[in-house]
Order: C-alpha cells, then structure tokens, then sequence
C-alpha cells in the first residue's frame, strides 16, 4: 500500500514537471525493413531498457537481434547458487525473447564477474558485421553497475574499429534514469504494455528489479504525456557513443549515480544524484554534433 501511494504521488509530480519543464524530443518510429540489434549485458537487461520498443520494432516488420553478454550468474536472487543461477536465466532469457517475438538470439553466456575484454570485442564484431544493424540498443556509463559499464566500453571499442558501425546507437537506462537532461528520443509503448510486461515476467529471478524498471516507465508517460507506458533513450552517432566512453569516470560509477529502489518513496533520488555528470558528459557530446 505504502509503494502503490509512493508511485502514485511521484507519478502526479511527474506529470505536472512534464507540462512545464518538458523538453523537446523526438518520437520513436520505424518505416520497416531495419535492422536493430540489442546488446544485453545480462538476460534481463533487454526488457528492462527496451523491451516495449522492441516489440514495437517487430510489429513495424524490423528485424531484431539480442546478444546476451553474460549468464549472470552472479545474481543472489532466491538463494540460488551461481551454476543453477546461471542455468535458469539463460532458460529465462529464451522464453522471454520468444514472447519478444524474437526468432535470433545470441547467447554468448561469458561467466558473469569472469570474462576477457578482447574475446567479447571479438564475439561483438562477428555479430554487427554480419548483421550490419541500423540501430545498436546498447548500456552506457549512465549506470551503478560495473559490468554494464565494462560492456559499454567494449561495445565502444568493437565499434571504433568497423568500417561501417550502425546508424545510431541509442543509450538504454538500466535502472538509472538518463533524466531529460539526456534523453532525446522517446517511444510510447502503451500499446504493447501488456505484452512486453509479459516477457518482463518470465524473469522469474529477477522479477524485484524489473519491476523498478517498470516504474521508470510509468513515470516517463506521465512526464511526456504518453498512455501507461514509454521508453526513453539517448541517441548518439557511433562516434559519439565512442567518445562518450573513451575515458574512465573519475570516481566509481556507484559513488556518482543511483538507481530506483525496492520503495519507490526514495525515486526521486534516481533522478537527482549524479546531475552534474549528466550534464557534462551532455556537453562533451554535443561538442562533437
């Protein structure tokens, strides 16, 4: 009762901060025939940045791809051990894409916390040269979590080195909010709340910080005027995106950024900590516009 009313007045401030300080933004669309790859740092992370757009880009007739980076064994969920953990979310990860509607998935299940920069960055090229994606869905410094982090800056790497990258990258929020400070595109994903809520679900492990996730959602309609639904991104060049990770944070990602909680009370914080750092590296990015 106490997370429902917290959620609920935070989604009243939410949408009276959209009608006065809501900036300008483009809206998500597709005309068909794309291509669009999602890199996954961990089976969960899919739907918890872009599922609904993803289902969105299925239903325009695009062709979509998810590669899971690590088996995320790693996780403390239900007491389970790190080889059972790690069976169950590859079984979960599966039966989410197919309710993602997704036929190509690419499983490379690096042990979680034990895998080789290089062998990814291999791993990485072999996928985007052979699906030469227009649109790369991909994790960014905007996080806490190391491992987010750490994929980020190999998908950077992988591609600096193509000849020809995806269009545009777009920069999901995994728990952290991007904040208007970074968010230029946005998708209304009401329409396919239902089924993209349903894919969420068949995380059976990781089901308490998906729904955080969902929240984020919730309050991004109600900040962009959108019905129960919207994923926001920031959408980079490839060059951009690179830049934007060529550099170590100065400090530990968990000290300069905070995620939503078990209580959505404390929400707000989300938003708030780490304001400066987004604004800076919003900076640093447009100087390369």
């Amino acid at each position: 009762m106490v997370k429902a009313s917290a959620e609920g007045a935070w989604s009243l401030v939410f949408g009276a901060l959209g009608r006065v300080v809501r900036p300008s933004v483009a809206w998500w669309s597709s005309t068909g025939g794309r291509r669009a790859l999602v890199v996954a740092p961990h089976p969960d992370d899919e739907v918890a940045g872009c599922g609904g757009t993803i289902l969105l880009h299925r239903r325009s007739g695009d062709d979509v791809a998810i590669v899971f980076v690590t088996d995320g064994r790693q996780s403390r969920a239900l007491g389970l051990g790190p080889e059972e953990m790690a069976r169950r979310r590859r079984l979960e990860a599966h039966a989410s894409a197919r309710a993602l509607e997704l036929a190509h998935v690419e499983w490379l299940g690096f042990p979680e916390g034990g895998w080789d920069d290089a062998e990814l960055q291999r791993a990485l090229r072999t996928v985007l040269e052979d699906m030469a994606p227009d649109v790369l869905y991909a994790p960014s410094r905007i996080d806490f979590h190391p491992e987010h982090y750490r994929v980020a800056r190999c998908v950077a790497a992988t591609l600096s080195g193509l000849r020809a990258p995806a269009r545009v990258v777009r920069v999901c929020q995994l728990q952290v909010p991007l904040t208007p400070v970074l968010v230029n595109l946005v998708a209304s994903t009401g329409a396919v709340m239902e089924a993209s809520t349903a894919a969420m679900w068949q995380y059976e492990t990781q089901i308490g910080s998906l729904l955080r996730c969902l929240r984020m959602k919730r309050y991004a309609a109600r900040f962009y005027g959108l019905p129960r639904q919207a994923e926001e991104f920031w959408e980079l060049t490839p060059e951009q995106y690179c830049l934007l990770h060529r550099e170590p944070p100065a400090r530990a990602l968990v000290r300069t950024f905070r995620g939503t909680r078990a209580f959505a009370l404390t929400d707000p914080l989300a938003y708030l900590r780490g304001r400066a750092e987004r604004r800076r590296l919003a900076q640093a990015v447009n100087r390369r516009r």
